[in-house]
């Protein structure tokens, strides 16, 4: 398996724009092949990245319960399981550098764990033939609670600069402990901060919680420029406020 990258943080903090910025950071440092999975529920990385998605793994899943649950076959007298492999690999889009893969939501009732098997044993044969995993999760850690991949090499933790922000990532620090996740370093980045400067009462609750600071990308009125006009943001000039801030952080990491 190759290099495993976990993003997670409470909606609203940037945390899959700064997502979309590591993995298109990656693929300029000639670090490629990258296997990137977007495991949250609102989904749109793909939007960050500048991609279009015909389907999500959720939709694939809701397709195969209503096949069992109305007694309809499989095309070609495929099983299940070469269905799924099938309907799986269909899934991947194809970017520049990287591949993606879209987890969605289940709208439907009922248990899904079959086919949350073979999603990580997926996710698993896939990863095998990439450098990097990038995988950008909910807050709830929901597809890691389901050891959707066995290990995670840098799990980074991305807030805003207010209390309630540092706290909600300092539970999901604890949620990891409590899940007996395998995860070798754990981060945090701060994000849209104001002038790029923490207050004292931000530091202090950086330090109650344990956390690791790696670094703080600042306030980037681009980001919310290119978001307003629906531009992906690795469009982001290379000088750009984000971008600049990101690298910076990142160079600290060894990868």
């Amino acid at each position: 398996m190759g290099y495993t990258i976990a993003v997670a943080g409470k909606g609203g903090t940037g945390k899959t724009s700064l997502t979309g910025l590591l993995i298109d950071y990656l693929v300029k440092k000639g670090e490629k092949p990258i296997l990137a999975v977007d495991a949250d529920a609102n989904s749109n990385l793909n939007e960050v990245l500048g991609e279009e998605i015909e389907f999500t793994i959720g939709e694939i899943r809701e397709e195969v319960s209503k096949r069992e649950n109305t007694g309809n076959s499989f095309p070609g007298g495929m099983t299940k399981a070469q269905y799924l492999k099938y309907r799986l690999n269909g899934a991947l889009i194809e970017g520049r550098g990287y591949d993606l893969i879209v987890m969605g939501r289940s709208e439907g009732q009922g248990c899904y764990c079959y086919v949350n098997g073979m999603l990580r044993e997926q996710i698993d044969s896939l990863s095998d033939s990439y450098k990097y995993l990038v995988i950008d999760n909910e807050a709830g850690m929901e597809h890691l609670s389901r050891k959707t991949t066995k290990h995670i090499d840098t799990l980074l933790l991305v807030s805003d600069s207010s209390k309630r922000g540092i706290q909600a990532v300092g539970r999901i620090n604890q949620l990891v402990k409590e899940l007996g996740l395998s995860v070798q370093n754990i981060h945090l980045i701060v994000n849209r901060v104001a002038n790029g400067e923490l207050k004292e009462d931000t530091k202090q609750e950086i330090e109650k919680q344990g956390l690791s600071l790696l670094g703080v990308v600042p306030l980037d009125q681009q980001v919310y420029e290119y978001d307003a006009q629906g531009i992906p943001l690795v469009n982001l000039p290379e000088d750009s406020i984000s971008k600049t801030a990101l690298r910076n952080i990142l160079s600290k990491i060894q990868f």
